[in-house]
């Protein structure tokens, strides 16, 4: 029962825990709010935890701290309080926490080594830093010793102690000469981690007398040195030497020679040793060996690999490193050295332990009078770390008490917090290899709503695009969001909008009606604001006449068009890419308002050009290929493809390798570019040629590789411009020895056929890339994340295998390696392949319909558990149709439609619905097998819409003073029709509209008879039909009353083709009746409207044309007033429009247009008058004032030069001494002239070679 009760509580802990997440506030990050609101201290700058200062310059101990209002400081050294008033050479910097020590003046740094920490305090709370502790950096001088001469025998181990002195922090160490060069290392000699130069082994060329340490203190620039070591070696040939010369002839006897010796370790000794590093550190590991001749060393971890891409070899491979180590890299490291004659080796076990590092740090915490929160601390480390609390720097169990705070291990729980419960924490994560320190505040502000998006904000969308219209807000409580459109609208709601959390109003699709003035209210307890933004919708950016692919000849011209369409208040850009590049810099590229022409194309001008059009909002292209080709050749050398070489001979056979050689055959007026050797595999494609290689036209031999167990011949095709030769005869064959295969299948899948199995499936080898006989497969399969062994089975020469029995839809490891009768191919890496699927199981749930109009809907449902998909989820289908019509009431056949929506998506639009109907919908999730099950059936109903245009109108029986009319339902009727609108008006015999009369018809009438209408008089109908939402789309007729009932043939009317009107008499009467119906003679055609538009030379003639179609046109013109003939210009086509070009400016012309066929049928005329000759502007510049005023300032200047130059040359006279001392003077001691006439700089060189010695 406890443990029941312990299960349920820590349930119930978690979901508060959630919802006090979900009730914490967000603060946006607007400068002007965060300077306005209240704030506990947060420190935003601190030292380093270990600060080592330099003992010559100023300690500067940095404390910065933000909050509302702003924080003061404090701080204490060594646990106690440190009051810096009482120290003259401390200092705190103005508005800031920065402690300055003027060590520069007098102070020791030494007195000043301690533990800091900082405290930001203000009314809300405090926060503090780190521990800061502060010590001076070290740079002791070496000690002095006698160093006695090092003699060692020529091929023995030698070790040189460099012992520096211990630094703070610890010194760079290197090894040099007396020359200040670095001694050069190499696998044989090298410094090791400690900074001792280890030789494995001397030689004779080791001896010198300064062997020098230097020890380099990065933090006060300093470097001290070793006393010199001297070592001198001894070889076997001068020790014999020097035996000989003191012994008799009678003695035998002399010193070995160099023997050679197994490896032993120099460092680290013994056979293991242990090794602790921390987390995220640079682990180094050093093995340095002795022997003859110089060891090799490899490294290796028992058990595992060396991790990749974090591992290093440094210092000849006898460091090795691993980056950013992890409790993963734990285990025993084994370095070998071995020479010839042996190996030895060493373990280093190492152990990885951990600082402690967050895994949720604590956030600051934003909450409203009566909310609740939590601040979460959780950390890791080696050995676990100990989380404590502190509230305003003082631990928490002695802090003032707080009933709205409770403590639970490593979170704090609030409840129902007050303003006074504001606050700082800090946790405390701290094991035996360090600590973190956290601040978070607690801020608790009761603020009146705050609009922060800026008032009558400009926001410009496309049609028919979403519309995104901003109300950033703020306020504590959180306040509640109202949209309204216009100043005094109504509330907005329903689909066809979307509220966001953040306030944003959202239009899915944004039509031209849309536009507008929104209204943003925001209100919580403490008050309300509101906010008025501007929307506009704008037209988007067409390409109504798009570039066309062009053939082109060389040295011809070229010119793509490309035409737009836009929103007249936006400004459009146009930018011509050539291959998605700029243009390129050659002023033969022409770029028009609406084109881009090419001038005297080139074949580098061939390639795609697309026309990218830019405005504000949107952005379209098109784009379009360009082919340029060669103009017909003219008569020339005739030039063809080169003979066939010959000759071919294989030498240097080799098991991989072999050379080939051939002589080139005929040229035929073009030089051979390149060679293509080409091989034929005898043993496993006979008769088949593939590519091997291409060298270039000046080689004749080509060193070739082989590939094992391939039966070799080689032919070489020549190639020029004009194209390739034939092959040349096949060389002899070769046939290259077998091997282990060098690769593995490509291309290796695992996909299931079934629920239960898993079908492995590569690309096999080709026969050449076997490299002997016997191939087979070695399949290896494992089933993923689950700790089973590798199940592997070797098959022949196939490309697939089946595993069967395996789980549905779950993950395997798999591998293929290829063998043969030699052996094994590499180690093949590994792919993850998943068994069968299978149909899903469950049906989505939740589906929720949302009708946004009448012909759009938005549905959503909630995802499926992965685990029930059973595959790889494709995505969700929606299924729906249409039940019935609201309207008829009659249902039909049934026609499913489906959506597709690709991935995790749990919504989608459903477009093109009918208004006014009923329909079904149900959601299917779908995976690589299928559909898995069909959710229940959703209802959903589509509102009335307008409806369409009445399906037929019909207007028949003409008589003096009426007209029938008749009428067929709308088709699509989109709602309950309430009533027909029917609107008519005469039209005079000058073309004038006369009065528009509207009569509203009941919905259940079909037919109308007009009367008391004047006779012979053309009347216009409009008609549509109306429901509740609102009226359809028109349809148009003409009808004409007749003249006399015994006269003129009944005009009547087309279907919808002329116009009819005149004005009344009287007021119409109407009745509803079936009338008889009959056909009615067509209106007589005509031509009217004839508009002219002048300029000086031309002018633009237009017309509106009533009659049959394919009329020919023509427009005769002359000088009005004239006697003279019409002149007659015939239209090209059935345009309604022409340009008369050669008139006379300053004329009056007559106009008339008329239609071929159709005799004596032409318009009235009209006149219009081009426009006078505009006179050239010719002006004097002889006359003009400034032109006379330039001309005086040249003519006096002029004067002036000329009186200067007078007045130099008698002043030069005078003086004959002075020219002859310039023509003499010593040329050593001028300055020298440059070769543009001025002076430079004295030589020194000159002073220097004129000096006496």
């Amino acid at each position: 029962m406890m443990k029941k009760k312990s299960i349920s509580a820590s349930k119930a802990s978690l979901f508060f825990f959630l919802c006090q997440m979900i009730s914490a506030l967000d603060v946006p990050l607007d400068s002007k709010l965060l300077e306005e609101l209240s704030q506990p201290p947060t420190i935003t700058q601190q030292s380093p935890k270990d600060y080592i200062v330099d003992p010559r310059e100023n300690i500067v101990i940095q404390c910065e701290a933000k909050g509302k209002p702003p924080p003061s400081f404090s701080w204490t050294r060594n646990g106690t309080h440190f009051d810096i008033d009482k120290d003259e050479l401390v200092t705190m910097k103005p508005n800031s926490g920065t402690l300055v020590i003027n060590i520069m003046n007098g102070g020791k740094a030494e007195a000043y080594e301690g533990v800091y920490q900082c405290t930001a305090r203000n009314e809300r709370g405090a926060a503090i830093s780190n521990n800061i502790v502060i010590r001076p950096s070290r740079s002791p001088l070496w000690t002095k010793e006698k160093l006695e001469p090092n003699q060692v025998r020529e091929g023995d181990s030698l070790v040189l102690h460099c012992r520096p002195p211990v630094g703070l922090p610890p010194p760079i160490i290197f090894w040099m000469d007396n020359a200040f060069q670095r001694l050069p290392q190499s696998e044989r000699v090298s410094q090791g981690l400690n900074g001792d130069l280890y030789f494995s082994n001397v030689q004779p060329e080791d001896t010198r007398e300064d062997y020098i340490c230097y020890a380099r203190f990065n933090h006060t620039q300093t470097i001290q040195q070793k006393q010199p070591i001297s070592v001198k070696v001894f070889s076997m040939d001068s020790l014999n030497d020097t035996i000989a010369a003191n012994l008799s002839d009678t003695d035998i006897y002399g010193a070995k020679p160099v023997t050679e010796r197994p490896p032993i370790l120099l460092t680290p000794t013994g056979t293991t040793s242990n090794k602790v590093e921390l987390r995220g550190n640079v682990l180094l590991l050093e093995c340095i060996a002795a022997g003859l001749p110089t060891p090799v060393i490899r490294w290796i971890k028992e058990g595992g690999e060396l991790p990749a891409n974090r591992t290093f070899f440094e210092n000849f491979k006898k460091t090795l490193k691993i980056i950013d180590v992890s409790e993963a890299d734990s285990g025993n490291y084994k370095c070998i050295a071995r020479n010839i004659l042996g190996s030895t080796h060493h373990v280093i076990s190492v152990t990885v332990k951990a600082a402690p590092y967050w895994i949720t740090a604590p956030r600051n915490l934003v909450l409203s009078p009566g909310e609740d929160g939590s601040l979460i601390c959780r950390a890791n480390g080696n050995p676990k770390p100990s989380i404590s609390w502190l509230s305003n720097g003082v631990p928490i169990a002695i802090a003032p008490e707080d009933p709205s705070r409770k403590v639970d291990g490593d979170t704090i729980i609030f409840s129902a917090v007050q303003e006074r419960s504001s606050a700082v924490y800090q946790c405390n994560a701290s094991n035996e290899y360090g600590y973190l320190l956290a601040n978070a505040f607690v801020n608790v502000l009761a603020e009146p709503p705050r609009i922060l998006t800026p008032a009558n904000k400009l926001y410009q969308v496309i049609l028919d695009s979403p519309a995104l219209i901003d109300c950033a807000y703020f306020g504590s409580p959180k306040p509640e969001i109202e949209w309204f459109k216009g100043v005094k609208g109504s509330i907005l709601r329903g689909n066809e909008y979307v509220f966001h959390d953040n306030g944003t109003l959202e239009i899915p699709v944004a039509q031209k009606d849309s536009s507008g003035t929104y209204t943003c209210v925001a209100r919580n307890e403490l008050g309300k604001i509101q906010n008025e933004v501007q929307l506009e919708v704008k037209d988007p950016t067409l390409i109504i006449k798009q570039p066309e692919y062009k053939v082109i000849q060389r040295y011809g011209h070229v010119s793509f068009e490309c035409i737009i369409k836009h929103d007249s208040t936006l400004i459009p850009t146009v930018i011509w890419l050539k291959d998605n590049d700029e243009l390129p810099d050659d002023e033969r590229f022409l770029v028009g308002k609406d084109n881009l022409t090419i001038m005297n194309v080139t074949d580098k001008d061939d390639g795609t050009y697309t026309c990218i059009v830019n405005t504000t909002l949107d952005s379209v292209s098109a784009s379009a290929v360009l082919t340029v080709v060669a103009a017909p050749p003219t008569p020339a050398i005739i030039y063809a493809r080169p003979n066939p070489p010959f000759d071919l001979e294989l030498t240097g056979q080799l098991e991989r390798s072999i050379e080939l050689s051939w002589i080139p055959g005929d040229e035929n007026n073009s030089p051979i570019t390149s060679f293509v050797i080409e091989y034929e595999d005898g043993l496993h494609e006979p008769g088949v040629w593939h590519y091997q290689t291409e060298v270039p036209g000046s080689q004749t031999t080509v060193q070739l590789k082989l590939s094992p167990y391939v039966n070799y011949s080689f032919r070489v095709i020549a190639v020029n411009e004009i194209g390739r030769s034939q092959p040349s005869e096949p060389s002899e064959q070769y046939l290259t020895k077998s091997a282990n295969p060098d690769e593995n299948p490509s291309n290796v899948q695992g996909i299931g056929s079934e629920p239960d199995n898993l079908v492995i499936t590569w690309e096999s080898l080709k026969g050449f890339q076997s490299n002997g006989p016997g191939l087979q497969y070695k399949v290896s399969w494992r089933q993923k994340d689950v700790d089973d062994e590798w199940t592997s089975v070797v098959v022949a020469n196939v490309s697939k295998y089946i595993v069967s029995g395996t789980p549905t839809f779950v993950p395997y490891e798999i591998k293929v390696q290829a063998l043969n009768d030699l052996g094994y191919a590499p180690e093949p890496s590994e792919v993850i392949g998943h068994s069968g699927e299978d149909l899903p199981m469950v049906a989505p749930g939740n589906v929720q319909v949302h009708v946004i109009n009448s012909t759009l809907a938005k549905v959503h449902w909630d995802p499926v558990p992965l685990k029930s998909v059973r595959g790889h989820l494709q995505g969700y289908k929606v299924y729906y149709w249409k039940v019935q019509s609201l309207s008829r009431r009659s249902k039909r056949h049934i026609e499913k439609k489906i959506l597709t929506f690709r991935g995790n998506k749990t919504f989608g639009m459903l477009p093109g619905l009918e208004p006014y109907s009923s329909y079904k919908l149900n959601v299917r999730v779908v995976n690589g097998k299928g559909e898995g099950p069909a959710s229940p059936d959703k209802v959903f109903k589509t509102p009335e819409g307008v409806p369409s245009s009445p399906s037929f109108l019909k207007i028949t029986n003409p008589t003096l003073d009426s007209l029938t009319l008749e009428w067929g339902s709308p088709t699509h009727p989109n709602g309950i029709l309430i009533s027909y609108i029917l609107k008519f008006q005469p039209i005079n015999n000058t073309h004038e509209l006369g009065p528009l009369v509207e009569i509203r018809i009941p919905a259940n009438e079909s037919s109308l008879i007009l009367k008391n209408l004047n006779y012979s008089t053309r009347y216009k109908f409009y008609f549509n039909a109306q429901t509740s939402v609102g009226s359809g789309s028109q349809i148009t007729e003409e009808a004409v009353t007749i003249m006399d009932e015994a006269g003129i043939p009944r005009p009547a009317v087309g279907a919808g083709k002329g116009y009819s009107e005149t004005l009344f008499a009287t007021s119409p009467v109407m009745h509803t009746v079936r009338p008889t119906f009959y056909k009615v003679q067509p209106l007589y055609p005509r031509i009217r409207n004839v508009t002219t538009a002048a300029a000086e030379t031309y002018a633009n003639i237009s017309w509106e044309y009533e009659g049959p179609d394919h009329a020919n046109f023509y427009v005769e013109y002359g000088v009005a007033g004239s006697k003279e003939d019409w002149k007659k210009e015939i239209v090209n086509g059935s345009r309604s429009f022409f340009v008369l070009k050669g008139l006379t400016p300053g004329t009056a012309y007559k106009v008339r247009v008329g239609a071929e066929g159709l005799s004596g049928f032409r318009s009235s005329e009209d006149v219009f008058e081009t426009g006078p000759a505009m006179a050239s502007r010719q002006v004097d510049i002889a006359t003009q004032g400034w032109f006379i005023g330039l001309m005086c300032a040249v003519a006096l200047l002029i004067l002036i030069l000329l009186i200067v130059c007078f007045i130099r040359r008698n002043k030069g006279g005078k003086y004959p001494v002075k020219e002859k001392e310039d023509a003499h003077a010593d040329p050593e001691i001028q300055p020298m002239k440059e070769d543009d006439g001025t002076f430079g700089e004295y030589r020194l060189f000159s002073f220097v070679s004129s000096a006496p010695f």
